[in-house]
């Protein structure tokens, strides 16, 4: 068993495609299929099934992948280990969902590189399923995400829980309102992220368990441009404390909610099994020392509520 197979084998299950995951190891496709054989044949099981359009895992293929990742993740983790043992240089690849990245990760790098000058950081930005397995993966250190996060094979440090506010448009019904509860927005249609987006499906969860249906009249793949929308007064949305707090040209008016009121709990992920580095350890205490700027750390980890 060969290290270049079980990395072809992961990006083949990653990708669902040869041809496509050959591209990204930047190997010839026949060689990536060929090594793929090889590695089936030693283990005595297909791992996919490459009937259709796409290649799926098989059942001894979804048993192998995690165990794959973690051999991938260990030997990436002693290279990293050597490159960086002093805690003040090597590599630390960190995701964020896009409704925290731009809004934390640039006050909380700049902290973190003024105290690891000689180190190299490196940011991706994606969907939380997309970190997900990017964690599993060994592709990143670690990301923060609205928690909780469903995944036995990762550890979640929560960090600290920040509200949603209501947005409107300064001239509102809403806006004109001394105090707004939930109830308030029944009947005003709202705007939201796409529901691939966490936070789209929390806030429409939020509001159901409270009997409170929202009518979504638009969606968009970009939470500014939800905020563009609800300043030109045409819908309401509930938006995430930090994203309020940079806005300065969306033209919305935000306030918390009388009552009960939506918040989520942002905290960082990272494998379980993997050895975690001076690097990772430093930007985890980096984010708690900014958690208790915050109001204090949480101590488990919950979602929208």
């Amino acid at each position: 068993m060969e290290l270049h197979q079980l990395r072809y084998f992961v990006e083949v299950s990653k990708r669902r495609n040869f041809t496509r995951a050959a591209q990204a190891c930047s190997v010839a496709q026949p060689s990536l299929s060929q090594q793929i054989i090889k590695l089936e044949k030693e283990l005595g099981q297909p791992l996919l099934d490459r009937t259709g359009r796409q290649a799926r895992l098989t059942d001894a293929g979804r048993r192998f992948l995690p165990e794959a990742q973690a051999i991938l993740a260990a030997v990436e983790d002693a290279r990293r280990t050597v490159c960086g043992h002093d805690g003040q240089h090597g590599e630390l690849a960190v995701g964020a969902i896009s409704t925290i990245a731009p809004y934390l990760l640039p006050q909380i790098l700049a902290k973190f590189l003024h105290s690891r000058p000689q180190a190299t950081v490196s940011v991706v930005e994606d969907l939380t399923q997309g970190l997900v397995e990017a964690c599993l993966a060994g592709e990143l250190d670690a990301a923060i995400v609205a928690l909780p996060i469903q995944e036995p094979a990762l550890e979640s440090a929560p960090l600290f829980i920040e509200p949603l506010l209501l947005a409107t448009a300064h001239d509102h019904p809403l806006a004109k309102l001394r105090r707004v509860t939930l109830r308030d927005l029944t009947g005003h249609p709202f705007v939201l992220l796409d529901p691939v987006h966490c936070l789209g499906a929390q806030i429409v969860q939020f509001c159901r368990d409270r009997s409170c249906v929202p009518v979504v009249r638009c969606r968009s793949s970009q939470l500014f441009t939800v905020q563009k929308i609800v300043g030109m007064g045409l819908g309401v949305s509930l938006i995430p404390e930090m994203a309020c707090a940079a806005d300065a040209a969306s033209g919305c008016c935000y306030r918390v909610l009388h009552g009960a009121y939506p918040q989520r709990t942002i905290g960082l992920i990272y494998h379980r099994r993997r050895f975690r580095r001076p690097l990772l350890e430093h930007l985890l205490a980096v984010l708690r020392a900014y958690a208790l700027e915050k109001g204090g750390p949480v101590t488990s980890g919950a979602g929208a509520t």
